[in-house]
């Protein structure tokens, strides 16, 4: 099965991998120059650096499927190396589980023997060769039991599942299955191979959050070493403790996580600007000691020792800042308080329920992170609240004053392929100037002629930032974002989550990155089972709570399970009760809370508009007021300052109204013990 690569390499070396001076050159654009490390037994490494800087193609080199210009890469003896690229080829055409468990070379190999040994021994008639036969089948049984043992079913089938698979689906050919799950398959092969050396490049892109958290759980107890290139901080962090980082300056090496790495490289900086600082004083007082007296016979050679001494200074050479996205989403209008409200929305297709009867609403200011197994209609979800698809039932209701904008799993596809970059971003904002577009787009490292590039000819990676730069523009009170870390490198992704973390609108997104959701969510809504669970919260807190239900259904009745049964998690304080008794408990629980928020929530909203009306009347009478020609009519100027202090008045008594109101609200929201 070649869904992923493992090799075995021969040769003796202390190291698991020892890599020497080795240099690489791409159409003359040098990639390495002189690079050397090792990897020892037990390194979790992040292999770290923007797009483009060669990470994936380090991994290429330590494999074998491209080698260096200059140096050497030693493998030790025995070592097998496992690699998940980023794109799979040359996917298998059998059944699912058996290709898994035949993923094992040796078992194939050991199933082809048998059957020639049984078939001699059919055949044979001869005494003395049917017992080297029957020898020789006894030595494969026993070579089978070892591998049985070392590489059992069941491990293949707990693999499967943590990754999403169900049972129905391990007789299915892996041919049959989408792009992403059949990464999810070579994921699978790779970790039941438990090869010496794991390489892993985004290794997270196609999973979901559910098999995400298992994967983590799965490589905390793997005891072989880990080369690990991911765009999630928390995922990476929680992973390595070594950094391989490729820098504008070349490589450098770091002892702990991505965390440390970062203080690690900020101190670094501030010694060599120290260092710099120091040099150049040292410089200057030598340059001044030359000038004054290199004419002097007594100083002449002193003089000549302080030139001597600048031409044979090493210059300390400073850190290059990597080029990075640098961007702020701008201030927005005020919505109103409500935001979305969905009401009895149900949604299929082809027959199949993807959720039904579903109730929920969206506050200005929520950041509401949408989660859930792949397939369990999170994107559904997002693209009938921009408007793209219909429901099959319900409404879906927008807040007063809501403006929304949306950033598309399918962004590439909804840019126009034959416009330059710098059109397809001013079709956005077509009031704007050129130069306002060309600054936007310096944000987003497109300079100079760059901005000239037609859409068609750009990598996933610039298209996400064309996308980007297009929201940015024009972002809206409410944005919506599926999979925006996407194509994203890792330093490129937490400059994305410092500035959605600074809007001030309303966001509902979809992602895999768990960085990204920790940062910003500050309530999850959790798609299973045909049912959306509202969370308050981030994901670890989202976590500690599943922890929680897993504990108590480990202690609880009926705690032994099938490995292939995925245990199905409620918000929940009563694990015991009938799924039934739950759902009335929570119909209620809504409607008390509906019944009793209601008039207020009502009432908010009337203010508001209030409020905005008279806002947008008083801006209109300061206009007015600010004109020279009014002004120096008295006639017209006196009625337009009382008709303003009038408005002023009334929107006193508004927003205190509107204060009493909310104060009301937030006592009846600790009262219920809502969040």
């Amino acid at each position: 099965m070649h869904l992923a690569t493992t090799i075995t390499f021969y040769s003796i070396q202390m190291s698991f991998i020892t890599v020497q001076k080795v240099s690489l050159t791409f159409f003359k654009n040098p990639i390495f120059r002189d690079i050397g490390f090792q990897i020892e037994k037990g390194d979790r490494i992040g292999l770290i650096g923007p797009n483009g800087a060669g990470k994936t193609t380090l991994l290429r080199l330590i494999m074998g499927e491209i080698s260096p210009d200059e140096g050497e890469i030693s493998i030790a003896k025995g070592i097998r190396l496992g690699y998940l690229p980023q794109d799979i080829q040359g996917f298998s055409s059998g059944p699912l589980l058996p290709s898994i468990i035949d993923s094992i070379p040796k078992r194939v190999f050991l199933a082809k023997e048998l059957s020639k040994a049984e078939q001699s021994l059919k055949i044979s008639s001869q005494e003395i060769k049917q017992t080297k036969i029957a020898e020789r089948l006894a030595d494969i049984h026993q070579e089978i039991q070892q591998l049985e043992l070392q590489y059992p079913r069941h491990e293949a089938e707990k693999i499967l599942t943590g990754l999403g698979f169900k049972i129905s689906d391990y007789n299915m050919p892996v041919s049959s299955f989408s792009g992403g799950w059949k990464m999810r398959a070579a994921l699978a092969s790779l970790l039941y191979k438990n090869p010496d050396l794991l390489l892993m490049d985004e290794p997270t892109n196609h999973l979901d959050i559910p098999s995400i958290r298992w994967l983590e759980q799965f490589l905390q107890g793997f005891s072989g070493a880990i080369i690990l290139v991911s765009h999630d901080r928390d995922f990476l962090n929680r992973q390595i403790n070594r950094v391989i980082s490729l820098e504008p300056e070349g490589m450098s090496l770091y002892n702990g996580n991505y965390d440390f790495y970062i203080k690690a490289r900020e101190e670094k900086k501030k010694s060599l600007e120290a260092k710099t600082r120091n040099q150049e004083q040292k410089i200057k007082e030598a340059q001044r000691f030359i000038v004054r007296f290199r004419s002097k016979a007594s100083k002449a050679r002193q003089a000549q020792s302080k030139i001597k001494l600048l031409k044979k200074m090493n210059l300390v050479e400073m850190q290059r800042d990597e080029k990075k996205i640098h961007f702020s989403f701008p201030e927005v209008t005020r919505s109103g308080r409500s935001v979305i409200s969905i009401k009895g929305l149900s949604k299929g297709f082809d027959g199949k329920l993807l959720y039904k009867d579903i109730n929920l609403s969206v506050l200005r200011g929520e950041r509401v992170a949408i989660i859930g197994p792949n397939g369990s209609g999170k994107t559904t979800l997002l693209r009938m609240l921009a408007g793209e698809i219909d429901l099959n039932e319900g409404i879906i209701e927008m807040g007063h004053g809501v403006n929304m904008s949306y950033f598309a799993q399918h962004h590439s596809e909804m840019l126009n392929p034959q416009n330059t970059i710098i059109q397809e971003v001013y079709q956005a904002v077509p009031n704007e100037t050129i130069g306002f577009i060309r600054g936007v787009l310096s944000a987003f490292l497109f300079s100079g002629g760059e901005v000239n590039k037609v859409i068609n000819v750009l990598s996933g990676g610039e298209r996400a930032r064309v996308s980007l730069a297009k929201l940015l523009v024009d972002p809206g009170n409410l944005m919506l974002m599926d999979e925006p870390t996407n194509h994203l490198d890792l330093s490129s992704s937490e400059k994305l989550t410092d500035s959605l973390s600074e809007y001030n609108g309303t966001l509902l997104f979809v992602s895999h990155n768990q960085s990204f959701i920790n940062r910003l969510a500050t309530k999850l809504w959790d798609i299973r089972d045909g049912e959306i669970i509202e969370y308050p919260g981030n994901l670890n807190e989202y976590y500690d709570h599943l922890a929680r239900i897993e504990k108590e259904i480990e202690n609880g009745p009926g705690k032994e399970k099938s490995l292939s049964e995925k245990p199905v998690y409620r918000v929940s304080d009563n694990t015991n009760k009938s799924r039934k008794e739950k759902k009335k408990e929570e119909a209620e629980k809504r409607k008390r809370i509906h019944d009793t928020m209601k008039p207020i929530l009502t009432e908010l909203d009337q203010l508001e508009e209030e409020i905005t009306g008279l806002e947008l009347i008083q801006k209109e009478l300061e206009k007015k007021l600010a004109n020279p020609e009014i002004i120096r009519d008295k006639g017209k100027t006196l009625p337009l300052i009382d008709e303003y202090n009038n408005v002023r008045h009334k929107l006193d008594k508004l927003f205190l109204k509107w204060e009493e109101c909310q104060g009301e609200l937030e006592s009846v929201k600790m009262n219920l013990g809502f969040p």
